[in-house]
């Protein structure tokens, strides 16, 4: 279908098009100091006039993108909702004033006054759906599930078919742990090829819920997710990634060129292992239980020295040795994308198959307390067991799946470290996951 032109002048804009037009010309030109002052002219003189404060708006917006001024922005995002409340806004012009301004909102983190903005436009203009599902967004990059759930439930109601709303509805199901319930609604919306739906994540997700309920259609998902190219492979499905960083699920020590770590964490093993036991005994237990949803069942807690590059003093003090021979090596300690802990999983737990969320980084297992049958870690293809005092090496980013069918407990020791062929400036510059 050929997109309508949107209707952007009132009676009186089409007086004065000549000069909007002549205005307007030299922003597409790409001059934008000469198109801002050619709308602010328009602007005082025409006060009333809807079009020429967009016009102003928009040139602040592109003047802010070309300075990469923050303050220059906030102008902008005021100018477009001065062109809302002017008389006589031609609703295409409202539409895209208010959108815009919800967008540039979100693009400064102010989520509260984007979500006011989306609310505005959704009493507005009541009957166009695309709003309810930019204002269920909103809610969501607010951390605020059950408001988004019930804008998508509105829509649903009203487009039956919406594929946006049903991916986001679907990916809500899901993180209320709704796996059976979660899937129709992630599947319809993917198939419905609608603008929005071709995301990494709603593959992801609807691969994992397959998966939780034994139905291998997963893979069908994942291979599909990786054609469309939002996973590096079917088995390596992390979505913040660097590419072209070397990919395998295991590794050895030589391969990564951190040997002195792994001969430093081999050498001490004891040594960890008995304050990581000390911490374990204590009647306040400071191992906190697993909370990603990861378990399909059992018990798995967790000690944390070190996350996203960032050191727990407080919990250094329950293990200060260990946390004083870590202090040698940036590559572990520095991991913005990784944590430093110990780790305990008792009989009967089975870890879901998951995927971490980087290729940033590998991870390392250092066995401390290992039964001496029972417990095993699959990686991509490929099953394997801990050792007491041997790291075992492999990238988190694979997916990887735990058992634990052993009498007793297993601990072992995690060290995330970053990926060997990130640069230095990445090191420095990548944001914390």
């Amino acid at each position: 279908k050929k997109k309508k032109k949107p209707k952007l002048l009132n009676k009186f804009d089409k007086t004065i098009k000549a000069e909007l037009d002549a205005a307007e010309k030299l922003r597409k030109k790409g001059k934008v100091e000469e198109a801002l002052r050619a709308f602010e002219a328009l602007v005082n003189q025409y006060p009333q006039s809807p079009r020429a404060r967009y016009g102003k708006a928009q040139s602040e917006d592109d003047l802010a993108e070309k300075l990469r001024s923050n303050e220059m922005l906030q102008q902008a995002i005021n100018t477009y909702d001065e062109v809302a409340s002017l008389p006589n806004v031609p609703s295409d012009l409202m539409k895209l004033s208010l959108k815009r301004e919800a967008d540039r909102q979100q693009f400064l983190g102010r989520m509260r006054g984007s979500l006011v903005t989306l609310q505005k436009l959704v009493q507005l203009f009541p009957s166009d759906t695309s709003f309810k599902n930019d204002l269920g967004v909103g809610y969501l990059l607010m951390g605020d599930n059950s408001n988004a759930k019930k804008v998508y439930e509105e829509v649903l109601s009203l487009a039956p078919n919406d594929g946006f709303a049903k991916v986001h509805y679907g990916f809500i199901l899901k993180a209320e742990n709704k796996i059976a319930e979660s899937i129709p609604y992630l599947k319809e919306g993917l198939e419905s090829g609608d603008p929005g739906t071709d995301d990494g994540r709603f593959y992801f997700h609807l691969g994992d819920a397959l998966q939780r309920i034994g139905d291998k259609e997963a893979y069908k998902w994942y291979e599909l997710g990786y054609q469309r190219g939002h996973f590096a492979s079917v088995w390596q499905r992390s979505l913040y990634n660097v590419k072209g960083l070397k990919a395998q699920p295991w590794w050895t020590a030589r391969e990564t060129g951190y040997t002195e770590l792994v001969k430093s964490l081999e050498k001490n093993w004891k040594l960890i292992r008995d304050e990581g036991l000390a911490v374990m005994d204590k009647k306040r237990s400071l191992f906190l239980p697993e909370d990603e949803n990861l378990r399909e069942k059992g018990d798995w807690s967790q000690f944390t020295l070190w996350q996203q590059g960032r050191k727990n003093e407080n919990s250094c003090k329950g293990a200060p040795k260990t946390c004083a021979l870590l202090e040698r090596f940036p590559e572990a300690t520095g991991c913005r994308r990784g944590q430093i802990k110990y780790s305990v999983m008792h009989p009967g737990t089975h870890v879901w198959p998951h995927t971490g969320p980087t290729n940033c980084r590998l991870r390392m297992h250092l066995g401390l307390v290992i039964p001496k049958e029972g417990c095993r870690i699959r990686c991509a293809q490929e099953n394997r067991t801990w050792e007491e005092g041997k790291v075992l090496i492999f990238d988190d980013s694979f997916e990887h799946e735990v058992w634990q069918d052993a009498e007793s407990y297993r601990l072992i020791f995690i060290v995330d470290v970053w990926h060997p062929e990130l640069t230095a400036q990445q090191r420095r510059t990548l944001p914390a996951i």
